[in-house]
């Protein structure tokens, strides 16, 4: 090949590949970027480009940065003197806020320290827990995502103990797991264990991967805040029925004051719950001394969320049982963060109030930044938070008050620009089994609105049993008698639209035809007139299965329509024979009457199909009702009437 001929089939082929389209594989990554003297180490991330959302403020990340040592950080770039020589693994977990791609992924990475020059080490870096135990998350879940748990707990005894941690997840309630644990990392010499009592999670002590409630209304226990229990055998149960897994960890020699603090990777399912207004939990349990039932209890509340939006709102009113739920709270959070370049002095959540709660019952149950309720009738001098009740709607005012935001110079913690009002109220007098979705504008100082997703809350289906009892009308039948009774089943107390079946045992009785006939009988040697009577009974035991599909009307009518089937599950027909016996050709003298009977039976015969229509006037959605109901069949023309009484439960 001359030397022409070979550059002329080298551009073609440039040129081919240049014009073929190579599908983009490239995974956004984050980087762990650090300098280092001696044993202080200053970390700073090298992150992707921000993908901005239109409409959405200006997107941003967060950060967890977890030290390799039992310490953590949330700020963007934060400084850790390490206290001994060793060998660390660093993490960073980082979060798009408003941002249109998919968190950055990271790898670890190892910090040697060989020299101690900065004595400045502080045993935790971080916040101590509230009365000894807290847990935390870096971000809400998104489904098939990462995210990291951090359970803190303070030894706040006068002694060293040896106890015991525990960490519930994947509630009961939902058909699907949540979440997967990927990873515990635990760094003051805490063992995973298995207890019998407990639903363990499985292979996670030789994890090598690398890289948060709804508490339903029908739990006979709530755990709101850190609460000291003594009951460990109780709440232990309690948690095991409310949740499918758990993990657990022995300690040993803990001191007296030391705080410690345990990660958990957990990859959220892609069969999680997709309810974005919907509340999950994970629950932890401390117990300080193996030897004692004295232990301390705290929930983690998560949103369900599809991006990392800090302006959501949330309720744990998702998936509500109907019978119960009469006296109880459904709770509600709005949270917010402040974006701004500065602070924040009044902030105002305008939220929507379905109809079906009554405003009067309202209950702020905590807030941030937390401040007194304001005085009704004054202009407050104080920061607090004020609540003005409007027809539709309730105003959440935060006055007086200082957030600053997350651009603002000097903010180092990025959970201090953020805030939250979590509150409850009670459902009206009359309220009905409906779908409800609220949201809320969020508005800082005088800028533009935040609107933010919608809240839902939604009840269970639920099963009612009815017991029915009637009387069928047969035009086409001679004599008839027909009483049936039977069950229903459909949706609990259904608002309008609803689906119920039936079965529906009747027993029923008829005449057939009655036949007179005369003959002439002379084997006898003599001439004698019979008169024979023939007269049929019929009496069957039938079964029917309706499938309607029903409206309520109003609380007191409903109608409905639907097919059935009916079968005669048993069939007896009982002839009674008559002879009159007479001298001679005519009837003038009787001599002898004779009396016989012939039976038939059988069973499962007759399948009959047809279409039904059908009215209530009483408690349509629940209690006891009067109905009619007309049957069409398909077949013979066999159609009747129903007059019953029937009661839901």
């Amino acid at each position: 090949m001359n030397k022409s001929l070979f550059v002329f089939f080298l551009i073609a082929s440039f040129t081919m590949c240049a014009q073929t389209k190579v599908k983009d594989t490239i995974t956004r990554r984050a980087v762990i970027g650090y300098d280092q003297k001696g044993n202080l180490v200053s970390f700073k991330p090298e992150t992707p480009p921000l993908i901005p959302i239109a409409g959405a403020p200006k997107p941003s990340y967060s950060y967890l940065w977890e030290m390799g040592d039992g310490h953590y950080s949330k700020e963007a770039e934060p400084k850790h003197v390490y206290k001994n020589k060793g060998t660390y693994t660093a993490r960073l977990t980082v979060t798009n806020n408003y941002d249109n791609g998919k968190p950055p992924a990271t790898r670890p990475k190892k910090v040697v320290v060989n020299d101690i020059e900065d004595s400045s080490y502080k045993d935790i870096a971080s916040i101590a827990p509230q009365n000894g135990l807290a847990i935390q998350k870096n971000c809400d879940p998104i489904p098939d995502q990462e995210m990291q748990v951090i359970v803190s707990y303070e030894n706040l005894e006068n002694y060293v103990t040896n106890g015991k941690l525990y960490l519930f997840f994947n509630e009961k309630q939902f058909k699907n797991n949540n979440f997967d644990l990927q990873e515990v990392r635990p760094y003051a010499g805490e063992r995973i264990i298995k207890e019998n009592n407990i639903t363990a999670a499985d292979d996670i002590d030789n994890s090598n991967r690398y890289l948060v409630s709804s508490e339903t209304l029908a739990f006979a226990k709530k755990y709101r805040e850190t609460t000291n229990e003594t009951d460990l055998d109780s709440t232990l149960l309690a948690a095991k029925n409310s949740y499918k897994d758990a993990v657990v960890l022995e300690i040993d020699e803990h001191n007296p004051g030391e705080t410690r603090n345990v990660f958990y990777t957990f990859k959220t399912t892609p069969e999680m719950i997709k309810d974005t207004s919907a509340t999950i939990t994970m629950r932890s349990i401390y117990v300080p001394n193996r030897s004692f039932k004295n232990h301390k209890i705290k929930n983690l509340e998560m949103e369900i969320v599809t991006s990392h939006d800090p302006n959501k709102m949330g309720s744990n009113g998702s998936f509500m049982n109907y019978r119960f739920v009469r006296y109880k709270r459904v709770k509600f959070k709005t949270s917010f963060q402040n974006n701004g370049e500065g602070p924040a002095r009044k902030i105002q959540l305008e939220t929507d109030i379905p109809d079906m709660f009554d405003k009067s019952t309202l209950k702020i149950e905590s807030m941030y930044p937390e401040c007194p309720i304001c005085p009704k009738g004054e202009a407050p001098a104080i920061s607090c938070l004020d609540t003005i009740v409007r027809s539709t709607q309730i105003f959440f005012v935060f006055r007086n008050i200082y957030l600053p935001g997350s651009s603002q110079k000097n903010v180092k913690e990025i959970d201090s620009t953020k805030g939250f009002v979590k509150y409850s109220m009670k459902f009206n007098e009359d309220f009905h089994k409906i779908k409800t979705k609220s949201r809320t504008a969020i508005i800082f100082d005088k800028n533009e609105p935040i609107i933010t997703n919608y809240a839902t809350t939604r009840f269970t289906p639920g099963i009612s049993i009815g017991a029915k009892a009637g009387y069928n009308i047969y035009t086409n039948l001679e004599n008839p008698k027909s009483y049936f009774v039977g069950a229903t089943v459909s949706p609990f107390k259904s608002y309008r639209y609803y689906l119920q079946a039936e079965f529906l045992n009747s027993i029923t009785s008829y005449d057939g035809a009655t036949t007179v006939s005369q003959k002439i009988n002379q084997d006898t040697g003599t001439v004698q007139l019979n008169r024979i009577t023939s007269s049929v009974e019929n009496k069957n035991i039938n079964w029917e299965i309706p499938i309607l599909f029903r409206y309520n009307i109003s609380t007191y009518f409903g109608v409905g329509a639907g097919f059935q089937v009916n079968m005669n599950v048993s069939e007896k027909q009982t002839q009674n024979i008559k002879t009159d016996i007479y001298e001679g050709t005519t009837d003038k003298l009787l001599l002898r009457t004779v009396y016989s009977t012939e039976t038939a039976s059988d069973s499962f015969t007759e399948l009959k199909s047809g279409v039904l229509f059908d009215f209530t006037a009483g408690f349509a959605r629940i209690g006891p009702s009067l109905g009619a109901r007309y049957v069409l069949n398909f077949d013979n023309n066999f159609n009747y009437c129903q007059l019953y009484a029937i009661w839901k439960f």
